[in-house]
């Protein structure tokens, strides 16, 4: 219950002891022994509630988490942008930095560099790049073993198998929690966005490749091995286009961002050593789209087509009530078209029940980051707390 306490106060950003209560479903009792034992500890201190009228004499007294008690930082990694960004220990900004990424597959060593470096400028960024910070999270694409600090593949590394996590550890001098990117991307909207309240939830994104969350019960699921929701490498085609994982009929060797890229050079007429990066490629396409080019509107509606039978599939074996579409490749209109969000609901078993509902996020780069963030904050909470309830 002490960590159902802390965590609703943070998620808050205050709440009386009353309203804590209510929330958690414990006693009056119990509320003050908990917030007394968390005050005690450092961790949570008492403000006036200014924003309510009192009845009569003084404001009444509500809780708030000390940011002070301590600095964590998150990290995206990507092929494209990496990001980082200091949160105080109430979950509360304090600075950030973005920097382009290296594309393609680099030594782990080379990586590491680039790490350390976005880490060091989100630091300074922050004001103090000597103040400690009591954990480092980083999410990046691939197949990451959360549990085990291990990074068993990823487009962003030439090797494989690679024990990331102590590592950085040995590196950096403080803990260190590894997840894939996803997976931070929905606790970013379980802790800031659209599935803020919500205990279930899944997130699909689409950028260099192809990505689900889900959160059950207020807890991102991972599978057996931590490697689940891999729906991007779910077959769509049998024998079909080729992946960057090395396989064919992947979901993501049509809609991602390569998979687009590799399209538009016929209908762009780009010669096949054009040296454009995939993303310039992919905006000049939207525009020809817009323009009203038929071979580069044709490449969207079939990529649109793919997501809505990838999404289906979401929607028939987990039965969520809401899928969150997410990244920045969301301002392609075409691919959340009303035509595609409509062939979900046709493709699905809807029967007895309401179609799940499905939102756009077009967020930047920091969010990822912002998720990442949550994670070092939860894990670093839950050593704070001895790991109780």
């Amino acid at each position: 219950m002490r960590q159902q306490v802390f965590e609703h106060v943070r998620a808050e950003g205050r709440a009386t002891r009353a309203d804590i209560a209510r929330a958690v479903g414990i006693s009056a009792g119990s509320v003050t022994q908990i917030s007394a034992d968390l005050i005690q500890r450092g961790l949570l201190e008492e403000v006036e509630e200014t924003d309510r009228a009192p009845v009569r004499g003084r404001p009444p007294i509500a809780l708030r988490v000390v940011g002070g008690a301590g600095r964590v930082v998150g990290v995206k990694l990507s092929d494209q942008v990496h990001s980082a960004v200091i949160t105080d220990f109430a979950g509360r900004h304090c600075g950030a930095a973005t920097e382009p990424g290296t594309t393609g597959r680099l030594s782990t060593e080379a990586r590491l560099a680039e790490l350390e470096r976005i880490i060091g400028d989100a630091r300074a960024a922050a004001g103090d790049p000597a103040d400690p910070v009591a954990a480092v999270a980083v999410g990046l694409p691939g197949l990451i073993d959360h549990d085990r600090g291990q990074v068993t593949w990823s487009p962003l590394f030439r090797d494989t198998d690679i024990e990331l996590k102590a590592t950085l550890e040995a590196r950096l001098g403080v803990p260190v929690h590894l997840d894939n990117d996803v997976n931070m991307l929905s606790l970013a909207e379980l802790w800031f966005g659209a599935g803020r309240g919500k205990k279930d939830f899944a997130v699909v994104t689409i950028e260099q490749g192809v990505g689900m969350g889900m959160v059950l019960g207020n807890q991102p699921f991972r599978g057996a091995r931590g490697m689940g929701l891999e729906l991007g490498h779910t077959k769509v085609q049998l024998d079909g286009a080729l992946c960057r994982c090395g396989k064919r009929g992947c979901l993501e060797a049509y809609v991602a961002d390569y998979a687009l890229a590799r399209e538009a050079a016929i209908a762009l007429d780009h010669g096949p050593h054009a040296a454009k990066a995939p993303q310039a490629i992919i905006e000049e396409l939207f525009q020809e789209a817009r323009a009203g080019n038929r071979a580069a509107r044709t490449i969207f509606q079939r990529a649109g087509r793919y997501l809505s039978l990838g999404l289906s599939n979401v929607v028939q074996l987990f039965d969520p009530e809401l899928i969150i579409l997410s990244g920045a490749r969301m301002r392609y209109d075409y691919l959340y078209a009303d035509e595609v969000l409509s062939e979900v609901a046709a493709l699905s078993l809807n029967e007895g029940r309401s179609p799940a509902r499905i939102e756009i996020h077009a967020w930047g780069d920091l969010v990822w980051a912002r998720g990442a963030s949550a994670l070092a904050l939860s894990a670093e909470t839950d050593r704070l707390l001895g790991g109780t309830g």
